[in-house]
């Protein structure tokens, strides 16, 4: 399995604040990693320095090539996708409209609107409302797929099951190993341990802008001691 993306002795800063601590982690092709913590403790910001939205230093390699220093823009391009927990959707635009925005024209997709569709039939039912008045988890759909319409290689989602449902929640779960199925590596930002354990190859766990622990799910369920002091609120 080759590697997707490589993060090696990451430091990201908010102003004077020193935030990552030398975060090393890896996501390999068509894997889903998770990377699990309390709030607070630089989950994030990891993802977000891999997009270009924070300041860093280190090495942050994507199929071998550094994004250190580039825009966000240019890591999209790139065929690295971001899920930002706070979904930042265009309320005043339909459903339909949102998604073509996040659409790569200069290449053939493997993803089209009536895929999207497919996925999550509530978001065609949808299509001509304003993204602004849909339900949280129907909002956490519409982010996903716009996302998935810029057709990336690997995506980083940070905390898709927020505030949802359990039902919803569960069919996040199901579209997240169909993006596997397709060939998608995926970076997870999770607090829910056991959607994490139940849907990825390997976990890291966080804690004060380090990684603590690497493992499988096998790894950590084992590890009590790691769970007691770093996830267990």
């Amino acid at each position: 399995m080759s590697t997707m993306l490589e993060i090696k002795n990451l430091h990201a800063y908010y102003g004077k604040s020193h935030v990552l601590h030398g975060v090393d982690l890896k996501v390999g092709e068509g894997e889903i990693v998770s990377l699990l913590g309390r709030n607070g403790v630089g989950r994030s910001t990891t993802v977000k320095a891999a997009m270009g939205m924070v300041n860093a230093t280190g090495s942050i390699l994507f199929k071998g090539s550094e994004l250190i220093g580039l825009k966000a823009f240019q890591i999209a391009h790139k065929g690295l996708g971001y899920v930002p927990e706070n979904r930042d959707i265009f309320p005043t635009l339909t459903v339909e409209q949102n998604l073509l925005l996040g659409e790569k024209k200069s290449v053939k997709s493997r993803w089209s609107l009536d895929d999207m569709y497919g996925m999550f039939p509530r978001l065609k039912e949808r299509q001509h409302t304003q993204a602004g008045v849909l339900s949280g988890g129907e909002q956490q759909m519409l982010t996903l797929c716009r996302t998935l319409m810029g057709d990336p290689d690997l995506i980083m989602i940070d905390e898709p099951t927020e505030g949802l449902a359990p039902k919803i929640v569960d069919l996040v779960a199901q579209y997240l190993l169909a993006l596997k199925n397709r060939g998608i590596s995926v970076l997870l930002v999770e607090q829910k341990l056991a959607i994490a354990l139940e849907i990825s190859q390997r976990v890291y766990v966080m804690g004060h802008g380090a990684i603590v622990f690497e493992g499988t799910p096998a790894d950590l369920k084992a590890n009590a001691g790691i769970r007691r002091e770093w996830l267990e609120v």
